[in-house]
């Protein structure tokens, strides 16, 4: 049973020119999820360029650049929903210099569609975006065959692939991948089954993403509560309020759980835990709450509430992959600001150990600098402890992300290892 308020976060990847946007305008086509002035706005737009049709690809490729270039250089980000399911999709370029566009737009997905072109097979930057993938441990890989139109729907065809792609991937750390033969231009397997598949006997993309199980990908056993504000709201009836307010990272929080707060250590039992709707007796993640205790205890923004029982181990030096975001190099033994869940505080990169080829996945430990698109295995020193999990066991408070204290602007995203 499918829970129809359930959130299915994916993001496509694949060589330029592979179809993506085109697959995602066809999801949201076929599935009635355009609205009619959107229609209306590309249908016009496909005119002027000569189009038969409808260009699928202009539902999802939004930037001016994009429509005169044909392709996709920014995260696009569309929503729509279906009686099964609500669905964000997380369009992302091809290119291998948007690597970290990638990154992005994968960051949070609970799922990733990997499309290759029949015509071409498995090509670098297949192996490329599955790499990157399984380092951000996306739980569920769907490999889309697309433009099977092309190569005249042939099973021999797919079946190759298939053997390609299951050849690499068995060095990778993926939990579920599943494969699909479609054409997105054609609208093959994607809404609707394909009349000229007969040999395929899976079910089309849509129901695959309505039905895929998400529930068990999050992280129950270890419970994580970093606050984010505490709520005082000092007016009748709620003169001695006070509430600690945030996102659940993970786990389960019930009242009467005994808890712990840290860094401090203190420890204290749950008295409530309200939400917009009311009190409720369980909260999980990625549940919103203010959590009230029986004890007053000195609690601020970046402390994380856990069970008593389970704590993560605070910690100022641990080692984390991470993907270089900006533009100017890293430069050794600067200071960064750090962002950990809602924990902000100094950092920096104390060391380079080895920088990953996502072509070869092989390791380049002579090469001590980080410049964009790079990925690369570092050490990181905090002036302070930071409560972390590794990203492998909760992907919440297992990523952080570096800003440059100069320009605010975000430089790195990190996952613990």
């Amino acid at each position: 049973m499918i829970d129809t308020n359930q959130l299915l976060r994916f993001t496509t990847a694949g060589s330029v020119d592979d179809g993506k946007s085109t697959l995602i305008g066809r999801l949201l086509y076929d599935s009635k999820a355009i609205f009619e002035d959107q229609l209306q706005a590309v249908e016009n737009t496909s005119r002027r360029k000569g189009h038969d049709g409808v260009d699928l690809a202009l539902f999802t490729d939004g930037l001016r650049d994009e429509r005169e270039q044909g392709i996709t250089i920014d995260v696009a980000y569309r929503y729509f929903t279906t009686p099964k399911r609500k669905f964000i999709i997380a369009d992302t370029p091809g290119h291998i210099q948007y690597t970290r566009n990638m990154v992005t737009g994968a960051s949070t997905a609970n799922a990733a569609l990997i499309l290759i072109d029949a015509r071409n097979g498995v090509i670098e930057q297949t192996k490329r975006h599955a790499f990157i993938a399984s380092l951000l441990q996306i739980p569920h890989v769907i490999v889309c065959v697309n433009k099977m139109d092309l190569v005249d729907y042939s099973e021999t065809v797919y079946e190759e692939i298939i053997a390609q792609f299951e050849e690499f991937a068995s060095k990778l750390i993926v939990k579920d991948i599943r494969f699909l033969p479609i054409s997105a231009l054609k609208g093959d397997n994607v809404v609707n089954r394909s009349e000229q598949m007969g040999w395929y006997q899976g079910a089309p993309l849509l129901h695959t993403l309505e039905h895929l199980h998400i529930s068990s990908d999050l992280n129950k056993i270890d419970a994580r509560f970093p606050v984010q504000t505490v709520i005082r709201p000092q007016r009748d009836g709620f003169i001695d309020y006070r509430g600690y307010a945030g996102r659940i990272a993970s786990g389960i929080f019930r009242p009467g759980d005994g808890i712990a707060v840290l860094p401090s250590g203190f420890t204290s039992t749950i008295k409530t835990i309200d939400t917009l709707e009311g009190e409720v007796t369980e909260a999980f993640a990625p549940m919103s709450v203010c959590i009230t205790l029986e004890d007053d205890l000195d609690i601020s923004r970046g402390d994380m509430i856990v069970k008593t029982n389970n704590r993560p181990e605070p910690t100022q030096e641990f080692d984390a992959m991470i993907c270089w975001l900006h533009s100017q190099p890293a430069r050794p033994r600067t200071k960064y600001t750090i962002f950990h869940t809602t924990n902000e505080q100094k950092a920096m990169v104390k060391d380079i150990l080895y920088k990953i080829d996502i072509n070869s996945y092989d390791r380049d430990e002579a090469d001590k600098t980080l410049t964009m698109n790079d990925i690369a295995r570092i050490t990181v020193r905090t002036t302070r402890p930071l409560m972390i999990d590794e990203y492998r066991d909760n992907r919440i408070t297992g990523s952080f992300v570096l800003i440059d204290d100069a320009t605010h602007e975000t430089v790195a995203a990190g996952m613990i290892l």
